[in-house]
């Protein structure tokens, strides 16, 4: 998810992590620990954002926890549950040859091979199969992202997405 094209969100701080300040996320990154690679965090905080650097970060459970700079006993953890976790955008490393970062696709309009507009992608949703563009317009619909025969076509600098696909469905 991208705010304003400058911050790229990859999580969201959902628990805490024992007395000394350890917090838990839910990471949206492959894999999921690769989120505490990335620092400074810009963290949400109700309407504003504030930049934390990350200490140290590892892999607990199914889960990740992250130490963050500055945040050192269990109560100012707390005072950081449910923030959303960016980055910002020159954080990312160039996507390689044929891959394409998920936040580059988030509102790109996307038409039907016959040029009929179904909406914007809003979301992306990862499942066993593969993953799934959530197009919004008149209606919501659920698009599978296969390169090749459902997505013919991804026009980043047009800010179009081109899709084989019915728009009954």
């Amino acid at each position: 998810m991208t705010d304003n094209g400058n911050r790229i969100v990859l999580g969201r701080v959902t628990g805490l992590f024992g007395v000394r300040g350890w917090v838990k996320v839910f990471s949206n990154t492959q894999p999921r620990e690769g989120i505490a690679n990335y620092s400074p965090w810009q963290l949400r905080l109700g309407d504003e954002w504030r930049s934390f650097v990350v200490e140290q970060g590892q892999s607990q459970g199914k889960g990740v926890i992250v130490k963050l700079e500055g945040v050192d006993d269990r109560d100012a953890a707390a005072a950081l549950m449910g923030a959303d976790i960016a980055i910002w955008r020159e954080q990312l490393p160039p996507p390689a040859e044929g891959e394409i970062y998920w936040a580059d696709l988030e509102g790109l309009e996307v038409v039907t091979v016959a040029g009929q507009a179904l909406g914007r992608v809003s979301h992306l949703l990862e499942t066993g199969a593969n993953d799934v563009l959530v197009v919004r317009g008149e209606r919501e619909r659920l698009i599978p992202f296969v390169r090749g025969q459902v997505v013919t076509e991804i026009d980043l600098d047009g800010g179009r997405l081109v899709v084989d696909w019915d728009p009954d469905f």
